[in-house]
């Protein structure tokens, strides 16, 4: 996985131009930091710089694998970004059919199939239904089932009662 501290993050883009303030972002998610609103850091910064409005950057593939690793140190402390960002990520490389850059790639992947089982650790402690929605999501992504992980995180409860009516009416 890039280093924090490595030079390559200023060649990396995001959203915004060149990638050198997302190592600082990363090193945030160390203390496992909650989204309580929209605009909660660090989580707005990296969504809003590497997952900006469907589009993703080489700086998103580089970070995936970061999100994971902290994730991977205690899923029961994680809340719904660190498995929703790399589900997304995935959602949307395979929307646009972005390349991965080549050096990027093998720990990227890997970070994605690490997802299943830090999910299986994180879901039985939980009642938040955005982290199981985000998890869910993040298995489907993880085994290939992109456009399955795409519509889970599309049940909010207003989706899912009228997901629920549509059954019904069919």
């Amino acid at each position: 996985m890039l280093a924090l501290d490595s030079p390559r993050w200023d060649e990396l883009n995001h959203a915004y131009g060149s990638a050198g303030d997302i190592p600082a972002l990363l090193s945030q998610l160390d203390s496992f930091p909650k989204s309580n609103g929209y605009r909660d850091e660090p989580w707005f910064s990296l969504w809003s710089a590497l997952a900006h409005q469907g589009d993703v950057y080489s700086a998103s593939y580089a970070a995936v694998p970061h999100v994971v690793r902290v994730l991977a140190t205690d899923p029961t402390k994680a809340d719904f970004n660190f498995f929703g960002f790399p589900a997304w990520v995935e959602i949307c490389r395979q929307r646009r059919s972005a390349a991965i850059p080549p050096d990027l790639e093998a720990d990227y992947f890997e970070s994605l199939s690490k997802l299943p089982s830090l999910a299986a650790v994180a879901l039985p402690v939980s009642r938040d239904e955005t982290l199981v929605r985000s998890a869910l999501c993040a298995i489907a992504v993880a085994i290939g089932c992109v456009e399955l992980g795409d519509a889970i995180q599309e049940l909010n409860p207003t989706v899912l009662s009228e997901f629920k009516e549509w059954l019904e009416t069919r």
